[in-house]
């Protein structure tokens, strides 16, 4: 086989793709920022510059090995070259380390201390750029950005949606979504994977510890807790634990000594939906309607749906996500048997995931009077950071149980937390549901890591065509297919982030594939263990439905634990074009950058010009607008509800002739009379 030599050490070359894998394969770990194994290359931070005979330096992660290559790791030249990169990374980033959120997990901190480099030589930033933390899920500190392009590269390649890209030129290069604006004016669907690959505190989680800790101080606030599946197999990595290692007692132990109340297991909020979108499900099957049903767990994938396919909301599961129907019976039904009430429960979510915490706050999930179902969402590594504040050694932690009536939980409900795991719960309670004998049914043809999966599943007499993808990108396009008419499922499980909830924003650092894997392992592990794995099976779920909902899919049901959902655009707001005409139709111009740039104001001019004559004049309500999508087929409009894209300045009369003209109120014009 091809070899080389890698400081005077001979490697096999085995399909490796570049000389950073050959690289590691000898057991020598060279120094990256912009290289991350699942997006494509970038070789622009140069810390993996290595020595070739013959080549002098060049870019690891870029160059290809070939056979007969000699490489050098550790020459004075590549050490030089590393130091200086770091001292130039350095003195361009706000160096507040001791108060950053990333202090003490900080890529480029522990390679400075690494590399040995002690002292900088160069000024230190003096421009200060605003942070951006008008979201309620990220936070974006562009003075502390190194242009490693990983937030970039995973949010177009492995996201699909391309929120963030480079602008400027030059030293005044930035990351930065489109035009300046703030990640919530954009389509940014908080989903966390930025911060999941951001190797230095540039991107990180919204904190809400100090709203959690007041709770906790304030004698009037009965504080609960939930804590998700993906949780318990990867909090030990935040004290030095192995992926995929189950801490479930010791979660519950330390949540105790923080000072909560009651800890409960949202385990039990995942049998509830399995159950709620089980019978959803066999409901649209037995009609035919609204198929393929899609999960509607995650929010990051709500969120991508309502902003770019509002046309397939009836496809989405009506179900909330286990968080939110947890914190519902919380509120409406558990707060009874405390007595206390609702707005004095203060429930904290325990979650792997950034867009939990936007779930939380969306207005659908409250009161009438503004109290929300779930109070405070921490990340996997904030509670970390939190039992480090209150000096809890983890390690040393008796495991307890979590609380009763919500603490029985099914094996269905745990694998919540891996991709797949969610299908597979549905069709273990439909199994039952449909009488076969559940015994322990496994379906292993949902399992897996591959960007998507589907398969076939026969329970009695009833096939069920299911598939499962993780990843926006892979998202988008099975729902494109399903558009097109080219694929036909049943049900169809998505999750936004890699791996599914193992894989979430708020989970510890490094957060990659064997990462992944080895807590979806975990979850499975856990799942073999329990006696009840079918959430049909759940008696804590039965007695909530004698006690509280009646039945599933019931109207009391419907009202705690299902919600609607609506459009979104990316680009808020709209401006009137001539005055407000009450029933006269509403007409919608985009003029974001891309119709502007296709023509959209000539459009406008036309449109303007016929609205405005005698034969339409007071039956068109004319207005531009931001975004109405589709922008690369020419100038996009909305007529009614119904968006038509592909118009031009040459073809805006005929549009207006054709598709306005005939639905407007009152006397047919003359032209659709002809």
């Amino acid at each position: 086989m091809p070899y080389v030599t890698v400081d005077g050490q001979k490697v096999e070359i085995n399909g490796e793709k570049n000389i950073l894998e050959v690289v590691r394969k000898a057991g020598i770990e060279l120094p990256t920022f912009c290289y991350h194994s699942e997006l494509s290359v970038y070789g622009a931070c140069r810390m993996c510059a290595v020595e070739v005979d013959g080549m002098g330096l060049v870019a690891a992660c870029s160059t290809p090995p070939a056979d007969g290559m000699v490489i050098h790791t550790n020459t004075e030249r590549t050490l030089r070259l590393r130091r200086m990169v770091i001292e130039l990374l350095l003195a361009n980033h706000h160096r507040d380390c001791t108060t950053c959120e990333k202090n003490g997990m900080c890529k480029l901190q522990s390679l400075a201390y690494r590399l040995g480099v002690r002292k900088v030589r160069f000024g230190e930033r003096e421009e200060m750029l605003p942070i951006d933390d008008a979201n309620p899920s990220v936070v974006r500190d562009p003075n502390k950005c190194i242009l490693c392009g990983d937030c970039v590269r995973v949010c177009s390649e492995i996201q699909g949606i391309g929120v963030l890209d480079f602008a400027g030129r030059g030293s005044r290069t930035c990351v930065s979504p489109a035009f300046g604006r703030k990640l919530s004016e954009v389509e940014c669907v908080y989903c966390g994977q930025c911060v999941a690959v951001c190797p230095t505190g540039a991107l990180t989680g919204k904190p809400e510890a100090e709203a959690v800790w007041s709770a906790l101080h304030d004698p009037s606030k009965t504080v609960v807790a939930q804590v998700a599946p993906a949780v318990r197999v990867a909090l030990g990595e935040v004290f030095g634990g192995k992926p995929g290692d189950i801490g479930t007692g010791k979660v519950v132990a330390a949540l105790r000594k923080l000072g909560f109340a009651k800890v409960f297991d949202t385990v039990f909020g995942a049998d509830l939906t399995a159950v709620e979108e089980c019978h959803e499900f066999l409901g649209r099957l037995e009609k035919g309607q609204d198929l393929p049903q899609f999960t509607s767990c995650c929010p990051g994938w709500v969120k991508f749906m309502e902003q770019y396919y509002p046309d397939m909301l009836p496809n989405l599961s009506t179900c909330r996500s286990p968080q939110q129907m947890f914190g519902s019976v919380i509120k409406r039904f558990y707060s009874k048997e405390l007595g206390v009430r609702p707005e004095d429960v203060f429930v904290v979510s325990i979650m792997p995931c950034t867009a939990k915490k936007f779930e939380a706050t969306r207005p659908e999930f409250a009161s009438e009077g503004g109290v929300r179902d779930v109070d405070a969402v921490l990340s996997t590594n904030e509670l970390g950071m939190l039992l480090k504040q209150a000096g809890i050694v983890f390690d040393e932690l008796e495991e307890e149980g979590f609380d009763q009536p919500f603490g029985l939980t099914t094996g269905g409900g745990v694998i919540f937390g891996v991709t797949g795991g969610v299908a597979e719960a549905v069709l273990r309670t439909a199994a039952a549901c449909l009488g076969v004998e559940p015994g322990r049914v496994d379906f292993q043809e949902v399992r897996g890591f591959e960007g998507t999966r589907e398969a076939t599943v026969r329970l009695g007499d009833v096939e069920i065509r299911v598939a499962v993808v993780h990843g926006l990108a892979n998202a988008r396009r099975l729902v494109e297919a399903v558009r097109r008419k080219e694929v036909c499922y049943n049900l169809v499980e998505v999750m936004a982030c890699p791996g599914g909830c193992v894989g979430g924003g708020g989970q510890p650092y490094p957060n990659d594939v064997a990462a992944r894997k080895a807590r979806g392992k975990g979850l499975y592990r856990a799942d073999r263990t329990m006696q009840l794995r079918s959430p049909s099976e759940n008696l804590a779920v039965t007695r909530l439905y004698e006690r509280y909902l009646g039945e599933p899919g019931s109207e009391a049901a419907h009202e705690a634990l299902h919600t609607t959902y609506g459009p979104r655009r990316r680009i808020s707001g709209d401006m009137r074009l001539n005055g407000a005409v009450p029933g006269a139709l509403d007409v919608s111009v985009c003029v974001g950058t891309g119709c502007y740039l296709r023509g959209s104001y000539d459009v406008i001019d036309t449109f303007t010009r016929l609205a405005e004559s005698d034969e339409f004049a007071g039956r068109v309500n004319l207005r531009a607008t931001f975004c109405l999508e589709h922008c690369d087929r020419g100038v996009s409009i909305k007529v009614g509800d119904e968006i038509i894209t592909g118009v031009t300045p040459e073809s805006a009369e005929r549009v207006f002739m054709e598709q306005v003209a005939p639905r407007l109120p009152g006397e047919t014009c003359r032209a659709c009379r002809a």
